[in-house]
């Protein structure tokens, strides 16, 4: 049969859309949005800065290559900026390696409740999405083992994982990139790694550094707080550095991302507040939402997942619709597989606070 108009490649309909969180509630002038885990602290005062310098140029094309970037991110890290490639958002990134890298009839796996950029990415070129079974809201690394095929290219890995908050210690990481074979290409988003304070864990830069087949991306949307400004960033091998490089867009990070981008990375001290901020409230709202006789998934990020009951009237939905009406966004992860769960981020202390008091009005519980 004739198609009468244009059709989209198979997969693309299957997509279901991302859906950012919240940002408003309606009626409600001052809003806490605590849906997106984006830094309550803002960025650095240096970083905005060098924005607002960029406003005296803006006829200029920026670096088509972000090579300045690159150096910065390089001398942070002790990196070889030939093996970075910079982008709009790490959601760009994850993208452009399904592009280069996924065809028709090929697999990527990524676990139940991985970030929904993995399926997305997959669908769009044609391959097929594996889901893996987590174990407590934690990747299991024998269950993605147990899924490759000969059908296999690409392993996706949130870790820590959003919306779970959970991590897999690095032996384990190691463990599964063992187990793959050479030409499956393992994709560590380390989103959240500069939260992380666990001995036990790795970003993933020594096993880029000593592998053919692992990428890791990174974003300068969480603790960097430039999430408007759309900047990530991937280290790996040579070889999918220029795979990468041949597809993506040859301005696709624009001049202010650049140069906030380098201020920030270079900001140290205004990450480690943003760190420590973090440590506290983090632990405060996990002891708090336990005295309130709910469960919640330990995390190691900026951000908590909170499980509500389904009986008595007190489900997420109830919670979201309660809090909404007090100008407190959380996140509904309902397209996660978790419809009985909110995720909140950890905000400013009269965030959180509110958070709190207005929790326990909801459950019925005094604050």
């Amino acid at each position: 049969m004739t198609a009468t108009r244009p059709q989209p490649r198979p997969g693309v309909l299957a997509i279901d859309a991302y859906v950012p969180g919240r940002s408003s509630a309606p009626g409600i002038d001052k809003v806490f949005k605590l849906s997106s885990n984006e830094t309550p602290l803002g960025p650095s005062p240096k970083a905005i800065a060098a924005y607002n310098a960029i406003g005296r140029h803006l006829e200029d094309y920026p670096d088509g290559s972000a090579s300045d970037l690159r150096d910065a991110i390089g001398r942070v890290f002790g990196l070889d900026p030939a093996r970075i490639v910079c982008g709009a958002g790490s959601d760009d990134l994850l993208n452009l390696l399904a592009r280069a890298y996924l065809a028709d009839g090929d697999e990527a796996i990524h676990t139940t409740h991985g970030f929904l950029v993995y399926p997305i990415a997959t669908l769009g070129t044609g391959a097929t999405p594996v889901v893996a079974p987590e174990k407590d809201f934690t990747a299991s690394v024998d269950e993605i083992l147990k899924r490759v095929t000969p059908k296999t290219r690409m392993v996706f890995l949130a870790n820590p994982n959003n919306p779970t908050g959970t991590y897999i210690p690095f032996d384990e990481v190691k463990r599964l990139h063992n187990g793959l074979p050479p030409h499956v290409l393992f994709v560590l988003d380390a989103a959240y790694a500069e939260y992380v304070r666990r001995n036990d864990y790795e970003a993933g830069l020594e096993l880029v550094a000593t592998s053919e087949n692992v990428v890791m991306t990174r974003t300068f949307s969480k603790i960097h707080g430039l999430a408007a400004l759309r900047l990530g960033w991937m280290y790996g091998p040579a070889h999918v550095v220029d795979a990468v490089n041949r597809i993506r867009g040859p301005f696709n990070v624009n001049g202010a991302a650049i140069a906030a981008g380098i201020a920030a990375i270079e900001d140290a001290a205004h990450q480690e507040r943003s760190r420590e901020h973090n440590t506290e409230w983090l632990e405060w709202i996990f002891e708090e939402i336990g005295k309130l006789g709910l469960k919640v998934t330990p995390s190691v990020a900026n951000f908590v997942l909170i499980h509500f009951p389904q009986d008595k009237g007190r489900t997420a939905a109830g919670a979201n619709a309660f809090l909404m009406k007090r100008g407190l966004i959380l996140r509904q992860v309902t397209a996660y597989k978790l419809p009985n769960a909110l995720r909140m981020s950890v905000g400013t202390e009269e965030a959180n606070l509110l958070v709190m008091k207005a929790l326990a009005e909801f459950l019925g519980k005094t604050k």
